[in-house]
């Protein structure tokens, strides 16, 4: 179960970098600072 203050498990997500969307590796920040957002009704008319 994922929790606050815990590791967050490895995953890929699509994003958005330089003009082109890419695949993101959470694993590829290994001994970096990340911060991850959730923005569960970005881009929507709700």
């Amino acid at each position: 179960m994922i929790k606050v203050g815990k590791k967050a498990p490895d995953f890929t997500a699509p994003a958005y970098h330089k003009g082109k969307f890419i695949s993101v590796k959470l694993s590829e920040y290994l001994g970096k600072w990340v911060l991850l957002c959730f923005y569960p009704g970005d881009f929507t008319f709700v």
